[in-house]
């Protein structure tokens, strides 16, 4: 077998595979064989059936059968005689598979790119300083209070807090719009749920009234057709209630399942021990978000498409399952709206893993430990969590997979420049915007 290999872009190579005619005839001759002892025909009996006619009948379907498997085979066989590193499958085409001439062939394939890492001391990442206070818990502890809150009717105009539920139709002059229309819908004023204008001209409304109200649709409202429409809604009132809180004692408690001891000050603790427990899980986020992207900025590369292609039927897949429901065909989402999250995912994935090559890491078996132990305690039977994972080896090796990624994090702090700010607890747990719509920010 002969062998050429054209290098026709930093992740491309075509190589050019010519097979000798008798390696083909072998092949097709086996296959007319094997067939021979297993084919029925009438006149035969079963296995007694002459090669002849076998070949004169079923020759030409074996040999373009056998024909692609040897492609298929001398491919393999060339790309590890060449050592490269195909990046996904290759594009086959046949140059030349005339009977009784040598075989030629083409495969076009994408490889691995050669990654020179640059300089971690280049590398910046941005470490956030925070911490739980007294007055955070108190905060997450009115939430908790909220969630748990009833409802009572009142006789009264509606103010901030109450809720309002409504019939309310909307016209964009005088025809109503699709989606405009709800029955019994319950608003809490002050929550911002609805466009802007519309919880203001609801206001001061009682069981009954009814009323019509002017709005204008956002720019940037999802619905095309109401960009920037100017609308009117008509609204009739059914009832208004008020928010009655829960006291803040250990009855209160009880309802969060503490176990023996379901006081106020055991729920304190609790809710103190998840808030620490986010805020840290935000900080490292945060802190790996920054030195990754950092990574990506210092360090430019061609990346394969396959790998793209892998990262985009993924990212369609999560799409799917949070939006689309049970049944959803993820492949109805268009491959567009993923692909530069895709690229940059299939990126990052080469360089870190040229990261753990270089610096020969593999993965730490009692971080791993300590991270499902950690993991666990968000749960009520820990133990059980961290046995379920340590017996289930896919998830293990997602969790395998996250340890590895903390240790290339902090090979790579060993040398990066470290930028550290404090946030209060509020703005440390929030995720940070997009690149693209940080820098919209700054230009509005």
């Amino acid at each position: 077998m002969q062998v050429s290999v054209e290098t026709t872009s930093p992740i491309e190579r075509v190589l050019t595979i010519s097979v000798p005619a008798a390696r083909i005839e072998e092949k097709v001759s086996a296959e007319v064989a094997k067939t021979a002892k297993t084919v029925r025909l009438d006149g035969f009996r079963k296995g007694k059936v002459p090669v002849s006619v076998v070949k004169k009948r079923y020759g030409q379907g074996i040999r373009l059968e056998a024909v692609e498997q040897i492609m298929r085979d001398a491919y393999i066989e060339a790309v590890q005689a060449e050592s490269i590193q195909p990046a996904g499958m290759p594009s086959i085409e046949p140059k030349n598979i005339e009977e009784g001439a040598d075989l030629e062939f083409t495969a076009k394939v994408e490889v691995y790119p050669t990654i020179e890492l640059a300089d971690a001391s280049k590398l910046e990442a941005k470490r956030v300083n925070s911490e739980v206070t007294d007055a955070d818990v108190d905060t997450m502890l009115e939430t908790l209070r909220k969630q748990n809150a009833e409802w009572t009717v009142v006789e009264r105009e509606a103010k901030d807090g109450d809720q309002v539920t409504m019939d309310f139709e909307g016209f964009i002059g005088d025809e109503a719009f699709e989606g405009g229309k709800a029955d019994d819908h319950k608003l809490v004023l002050g929550s911002n749920t609805m466009i802007p204008g519309f919880e203001a001209g609801v206001e001061g409304i009682k069981a009954g009234e009814e009323r019509t109200i002017e709005v204008t649709f956002p720019e940037d409202y999802q619905a095309e057709n109401l960009k920037g429409q100017a609308a009117t809604f008509k609204v009739t009132a059914k009832e208004v209630a008020e928010q009655i809180l829960p006291e803040l004692n250990d009855e209160f408690a009880e309802k969060f399942g503490l176990g023996d001891e379901p006081t106020l000050d055991a729920l304190r603790a609790e809710v103190r021990k998840n808030m620490d427990r986010e805020l840290s899980q935000a900080i490292k986020a945060k802190l790996k978000n920054s030195l990754f992207d950092s990574l990506l900025a210092n360090n430019e590369l061609d990346v394969p498409s396959s790998l793209v292609d892998q990262e985009v039927d993924g990212l369609r897949e999560q799409a799917a399952r949070q939006f689309g429901g049970q049944g959803f065909d993820a492949s109805q989402l268009p491959a567009e709206l993923f692909q530069d999250e895709a690229t940059k995912r299939a990126k990052l994935g080469l360089l870190i893993s040229e990261v753990i090559k270089q610096n020969e890491l593999s993965v730490d078996d009692d971080r791993v430990k300590a991270f499902l132990e950690d993991m666990a305690q968000a749960y009520q039977e820990p133990q059980q969590v961290v046995e379920f994972y340590l017996n289930n080896k896919e998830q293990l090796a997602q969790v395998q997979s996250a340890v590895l990624e903390e240790q290339v994090v902090d090979k790579l702090l060993e040398s990066a420049q470290v930028v550290e700010s404090t946030l209060g607890y509020e703005d440390a747990i929030k995720p940070e915007a997009p690149a693209a719509e940080a820098e919209e920010g700054e230009e509005a």
